[in-house]
């Protein structure tokens, strides 16, 4: 005997609940996969971001705070040093924006993530293009060395 959801008002076997379900999957998928939230903004994209790469006009922002990565008790523990290279947008207003790791030193005890944690925190004077603070793509070296 198959047993019977309880409760629903609807009695049906547990294989057409399988069945109604996956109704309910095929349905919502075929719309796209894609629901309308109330609060999902209308109207036109955001323009996307334009980054310039330093030179030919475009100058270098200027380091204002720079925030230092922390080593992870773990790191420590395995004798972890190095450095990790990072590709970092610095914005119009001088905050960073995208940060990703293009050379790797540790994904196992954090190093990574410490150092992208820290650039994210850095201030700038922003880079200028034409007398006008432009968004800038910059590369961070974040050395964790033992002392």
């Amino acid at each position: 005997m198959t047993p019977e959801p309880r409760g629903s008002g609807v009695r049906l076997p547990l294989r057409w609940w399988r069945v109604v379900a996956v109704v309910v999957a095929v349905a919502f998928t075929g719309c796209g996969g894609q629901s309308r939230s109330p609060i999902a903004p209308s109207g036109p994209p955001a323009p996307a971001l334009t980054v310039f790469e330093p030179g030919n006009g475009v100058s270098l922002p200027t380091l204002i705070r720079e925030v230092k990565p922390t080593y992870t008790a773990q790191a420590l523990a395995a004798g972890v040093q190095g450095v990790v290279r990072l590709s970092a947008v610095v914005l119009a207003n001088g905050g960073v924006g995208d940060v990703t790791v293009t050379q790797s030193l540790d994904t196992q005890f954090g190093l990574d993530l410490q150092a992208v944690t820290a650039a994210r925190q850095w201030i700038f004077s922003p880079g200028m293009k034409d007398g006008v603070a432009v968004a800038v793509r910059v590369t961070i070296e974040m050395t964790f060395r033992l002392t």
